[in-house]
């Protein structure tokens, strides 16, 4: 194949070259949505078996025959951790006579295109490859392996890089395939461990995964509320053997049980020497004589099924890396797929690679503070989060500002609210507020249900489920002389409120309620909190994420079941009102075959394609289905009737059961993904929060511009406050959902994946940008 592969006419084939760092999550699901999207644009994808060394033997996993052949089942390898093509370090490729070996193998199956995952390494490698094409084209037609004509057909060679590594240490990117997936594992000990600490009040030293990058380390620190963490881009200062100590033991005079102490296994000083895990516990109990254990978690954080957001983000990054393979020309560098908050990019490969090297040249120069910089905007974020956090300064160190900022939760309870709260409450203590906490929503705040909270307060509220303050759908508007009265009792001088739809409609309410009550003239901001992920203003919301894995979870299991019984189908409905985000995404985590929902109406002819299409899979070696339907999706045709139909019309074929997931999507301890994203933002709300007070400080300032009543949300790479006056025209309020919504442009991937006839937009996609170095 030429590398002109869309305006020729020959017919290519694509090759996947996985290697470099060890075994991770998911290896095997970016190839896999990117072979289902070629197939449908007319290319052939082919896999490598054993990556580089594959490529050296030519040792191909690709079967003649149809799809089931290649790649059987997108749901089978969508629950599958590590990598099911296999991966190893091989030391013949990084020769020139290896590459040698390895590019005629290509050329004897004609690939000129190879998609790339793997860390720096396999990247760096792929890139030397692909500059050494022309080379080794003309040294394999001197040795008579290949004609001139090859030389000339084959002459470019494309390459496109995804980043697959547990550690996420690649500059370029805020997320690398693998990660989210070690920190649920990390999470997982951490919450469990917990328990133990608590009845025996010891301190637990945690060595997790990290030997050049603290990220693991960092989010885990921040997602359980760890006393102290130590990492290789940030180093304790001297003498910070006795601030922990100090630290340690003010804790435990606070009536804290347990101590929890998280250590990357690279962890160094000031002076670029090693801190272990031992050297912690022996100073631990040499200066403070608490009984301390050490967990060094090792290769468990590699292992296990991979999250929700490891499926999707895999999937998306996969179809992203094939698109760019199509539209690549001889002249378009290697470029690297990555993630720029919820917005897929394309970099240059060598520029992501030099500044993951430049991070580890600063770090041995004692450069931290670069080396922070060059982790970019979302490790220095954490690593400031933190900071802000773990250290409460002395009463009489912190200025106090005398004003009164109250936090309340509206709406169904979400995982991850608690770990906002926590937030909220001590960065405002941080910043000198007194700090309040409005117990049961709306209906509470009428009743004067307000309580001061306090530092220790919402110690170990990170990892737990539900709400604590309590949380009710109760709208202000019939309370709004109670709630203004309580106002004015309390002086609050600023709101904020954590929730889901139902605390937008009361931010509106109260909004509007400021000409008649001045008391409302104060900051009021919001901070997403549902489940069903259907709030104006930002693409995710706390707790959705713990829903999904929930979902896909459950999702596997039934397939399990399934896979045992045969020709068996199942309907799941999920939560989520109108708004279809749970059973769209929970579908392609899950590899479901449809997912209804409220977004794309439906009618009794798309049912029956499903059911012929089920139809046809029954008579492939993959004899289960699966259906996700939204609550809401239609009125008609309900998850009975869907259920009963398919039921009807797989008589013979295949027979069905519902399961109505409910209630239980709410609850359980809140994901790592959760967690810290209610941390950040609740954090950035109550930054705002503090700005808008200083504003007015002095001058007895009120607020009744629009910029004053605003929604926090991640929209596609930034973190952005919003007005609640312009949400308003961009609100479907019937249906309690956005006009516009970012998932929707994944509704044809999972449809492409289950084997379904479906055009993909490619008019989103990332363009080339160069690697920008974030200032702190």
């Amino acid at each position: 194949m030429c590398g002109y592969e869309r305006c020729c006419p020959c017919r290519g084939a694509h090759g996947y070259l996985r290697g470099g760092q060890g075994v991770l999550h998911l290896r095997g699901l970016p190839g896999h949505g990117g072979r289902r999207l070629k197939h449908r644009r007319g290319r052939l994808g082919e896999c490598l078996q054993h990556p580089a060394s594959g490529a050296v033997r030519g040792d191909w996993r690709e079967k003649p025959g149809c799809w089931s052949h290649r790649f059987p089942c997108p749901g089978r390898h969508a629950l599958v951790g590590g990598t099911i093509i296999g991966s190893a370090r091989c030391q013949a490729f990084r020769t020139r006579e290896g590459r040698l070996k390895a590019a005629c193998n290509l050329l004897q199956r004609g690939i000129t295109n190879l998609c790339v995952i793997g860390g720096d390494g396999s990247l760096t490698g792929a890139n030397l490859f692909r500059k050494e094409w022309s080379g080794l084209l003309e040294e394999l037609a001197r040795n008579g392996q290949i004609d001139k004509e090859a030389v000339q057909k084959y002459a470019y060679l494309n390459v496109v890089g995804m980043v697959g590594s547990i550690d996420n240490d690649f500059c370029g990117t805020d997320m690398t395939i693998g990660t989210d997936s070690a920190l649920h594992r990390i999470i997982e000990v951490v919450d469990a461990i917990m328990t133990t600490a608590q009845s025996h009040q010891r301190t637990f030293v945690l060595e997790v995964m990290g030997r050049h990058c603290g990220y693991l380390a960092l989010v885990s620190a921040l997602a359980c509320g760890a006393d102290w963490v130590f990492l290789p881009e940030s180093p304790p200062e001297e003498g910070w053997e006795e601030q922990m100590c100090v630290k340690l033991s003010e804790n435990r005079a606070r009536k804290k049980r347990l101590n929890i102490i998280i250590v990357a296994e690279g962890a160094i000083d000031t002076q670029n020497k090693p801190i272990t895990s031992e050297k912690i516990k022996e100073l631990v109990v040499t200066q403070l004589g608490y009984d301390t254990r050490v967990t060094i978690l090792g290769h468990v954080q590699r292992g296990g099924t991979p999250s929700a957001f490891d499926r999707i983000l895999a999937s998306r990054m996969g179809v992203e890396a094939v698109i760019a393979l199509l539209e690549a020309t001889p002249d378009t560098p290697a470029c690297v797929v990555s993630l720029n908050g919820n917005h897929a990019v394309r970099l240059p490969l060598m520029e992501c690679v030099q500044m993951t090297q430049d991070v580890q040249k600063a770090m041995d120069e004692r450069r931290f503070q670069d080396a922070v910089r060059l982790r970019g905007r979302s490790f220095a974020g954490n690593l400031n989060t933190y900071k802000r956090l773990a250290i409460k300064l002395p009463d009489d160190q912190i200025p106090k500002t005398n004003c009164n900022v109250a936090v309340i939760n509206v709406g169904a309870p979400a995982a991850g609210m608690n770990a906002a709260v926590r937030s909220a409450v001590r960065v405002g203590i941080a910043d000198g507020h007194r700090m309040l906490a409005i117990y049961d929503g709306f209906d509470g705040f009428a009743k004067g249900q307000i309580k001061e909270i306090g530092w220790t307060d919402v110690g170990g509220w990170t990892g737990q489920g539900g709400s604590i303050l309590g949380t009710k759908r109760v709208l202000p508007g019939k309370y709004l002389e109670e709630i203004a009265t309580q106002m004015r009792t309390h002086s609050i001088n600023a709101l904020l409120i954590i929730g889901g739809f139902e605390a937008y409609l009361g931010l509106l309410e109260l909004s509007a309620a400021r000409e008649k009550h001045e008391e409302f003239c104060v900051p009021m901001v919001m901070v997403p909190a549902t489940v069903s992920n259907n709030v104006p203003g930002s693409d995710f919301s706390i707790g959705a994420d713990t829903a999904l894995n929930t979902i896909t979870d459950t999702c596997d299991r039934i397939k399990q079941s399934a896979s045992g019984t045969k020709r068996r189908v199942f309907i799941i409905e999920t939560m989520g009102g109108y708004c279809g985000y749970l059973a769209n995404m929970g579908g392609l985590a899950a590899g479901a075959d449809a997912a209804y929902i409220f977004e794309e109406p439906f009618d009794i002819r798309d049912l029956q394609s499903n059911v012929e299409h089920l139809t046809e899979k029954m008579k492939t070696t993959i004899q289960r289905g699966l259906v996700l339907r939204n609550e809401s999706c239609s009125e008609n045709y309900t998850t009975d009737f869907i259920y009963q139909l398919y039921s009807e019309e797989g008589k013979g074929v295949f027979d069905c059961r519902k399961n109505v997931l409910g209630h239980m999507q709410q609850g359980g301890a809140p994901s790592p993904f959760d967690r810290n994203f209610g941390t950040k933002i609740s954090a950035r709300a109550m930054e705002w929060i503090t700005v808008k007070l200083k504003e007015a400080r002095g001058r007895g300032k009120k607020f009744t511009t629009d910029d004053s009543v605003c929604v926090l949300g991640i929209s596609k790479r930034n973190v952005i406050f919003q007005p609640v006056a312009e949400l308003k025209k961009q609100t479907d309020f019937e249906h309690r959902i956005p006009k516009e919504q970012w998932w929707l442009k994944l509704r044809p991937l999972m449809k492409i994946l289950a084997k379904y006839k479906a055009s993909y937009d490619v008019s989103d996609s990332g363009q080339l940008e160069h690697v920008q170095p974030w200032s702190v």
